[in-house]
């Protein structure tokens, strides 16, 4: 059982390989991150486990803010889409 997430451009650098998404097991999305791809985790993740201001998490195309946040349920088959927000200063 697993899902797909997909990791935008700019933080495919993060990643081993620069893939454009990764196939992880649905129950352990974040943990499988963390110990697979640790730059990557951390670009959306910060130090209290909390998504980062910058990022955005879809679970098939909407946010999980709108959602159960970080406890939105990740069956097998979601899509995760990670993607940065884009600013101008």
């Amino acid at each position: 059982m697993s899902i797909t997430v997909f990791v935008p451009g700019t933080l495919r650098g993060w990643c081993r390989d620069h893939p454009a998404e990764l196939v992880v097991p649905a129950a352990t999305v974040y943990a499988s991150l963390e110990h697979s791809h640790p730059p990557l985790y951390r670009s959306v993740r910060d130090e209290t486990g909390a998504i980062r201001r910058h990022v955005n998490l879809l679970v098939n195309n909407a946010l999980v803010y709108d959602r159960h946040g970080l406890d939105t349920a990740l069956e097998s088959g979601v899509e995760l889409t990670i993607m940065s927000a884009v600013s101008e200063g």
